[in-house]
């Protein structure tokens, strides 16, 4: 359902994180007060299917609309939903080299079931990053292949699952964090390859995939394009939209991580100005979530557009036999799949 309000002024240009598992009055009425675009659950939001479905629906009856609700459900140590009430998913990348685009459909399949079971229908993945020998531990096993061609090919069929499935996927990050050698939640990773290689090389995922509706930016300095993160160059949030062609709905990483700078206020002003339209805010205080709001302010024209076009998107999922489709999964497990 979507509030009278929603089409006279946008929704705030923010995705926000909430505090525990159960949505108390003053958490309800500083969400409706700020608005934001969307929402995103941790673990620590997490308990059972019976609490998740209530918290969702509280969360979109406190902001009046069917706001998307987004979760990190990659697998392995990237996964908010475990057992025993959701299934134990491996790292991406363990099961891309196993299964395949095949296997990786199935997998985005079954996790679409298991989220929008919970009122969840945002998926932050794929993450289109290669996997390379300098890539950062936190990174690497979280990618889905170690060429352009595997890539694609696992991120697209990850995609095409998610949205079978009826939850909207967010390709990430942009335009590649693959090369970074830094963790970025704790550094700004700083990568020095020629621009002409990052182009063949690292951009290509996301060029290849830039038809998807979300997009998601990485907290990286390219010095052959600005001597900014990303998230805030204009330089790069320009080549993401002009040469990678991504037209989507483009959200920040979450700006509490340590490779951005300044105060909250800051670091929102600073990523809209370049041309992000949604600043993600996971954790913080309440403070610090007003900060981002009042400085994010409401979506502009151009990302009012785009974010309606992002929930175009989400669908009821066609009715399939889940059973099936999880035995298949398993069954590509054990006779092995491609990289490919």
């Amino acid at each position: 359902m979507h509030s009278d309000r929603d089409q006279v002024s946008p929704c705030g240009a923010t995705i926000l994180g909430v505090e525990g598992t159960v949505l108390g009055a003053d958490e309800a009425a500083f969400l409706r007060a700020a608005d934001p675009w969307g929402l995103i659950l941790f673990a620590r939001n997490v308990e059972s299917p019976a609490q998740l479905s209530r918290l969702t629906a509280d969360l979109r009856a406190a902001l009046g609309r069917d706001a998307p609700i987004f979760v990190d459900q990659e697998g392995g140590r990237v996964q908010r939903l475990r057992g025993p009430h959701w299934r134990d998913w491996a790292p991406p990348l363990d099961d891309a080299l196993l299964r395949g685009p095949r296997g990786m459909w199935l997998r985005a399949r079954l996790q679409a079931a298991e989220l929008r079971a919970v009122g969840i229908d945002g998926n932050c993945a794929p993450t289109c990053d290669i996997a390379g020998g300098q890539t950062h531990p936190f990174l690497r096993n979280r990618c889905l292949g170690e060429s352009v061609d595997a890539v694609v090919k696992n991120a697209r069929a990850t995609a095409d699952g998610l949205l079978a499935g009826g939850v909207l996927p967010v390709l990430k990050h942009m335009p590649g964090h693959g090369r970074a050698e830094a963790d970025s939640h704790k550094d700004l990773p700083v990568v020095t390859a020629g621009a002409e290689d990052l182009r063949a090389h690292d951009f290509a995922p996301f060029a290849a995939l830039a038809d998807l509706p979300l997009g998601m930016t990485a907290h990286i300095r390219f010095t052959a394009f600005d001597a900014v993160p990303a998230t805030q160059s204009a330089r790069m949030i320009d080549l993401i939209r002009q040469e990678i062609g991504f037209a989507g709905l483009l959200m920040t990483d979450d700006i509490g991580m340590q490779a951005l700078s300044g105060s909250y206020a800051t670091r929102a002003a600073a990523s809209l100005a370049a041309g992000c339209d949604v600043i993600l805010h996971c954790n913080g205080t309440r403070a610090e979530f007003e900060e981002t709001v009042a400085a994010a302010g409401r979506l502009s024209p151009a990302a009012s557009l785009r974010a309606a076009a992002v929930l175009r998107f989400r669908h009821t999922p066609a009715e399939v036999d889940l059973a099936a489709l999880a035995a298949e999964f398993d069954a590509a497990g054990s006779g092995g799949g491609s990289d490919g």
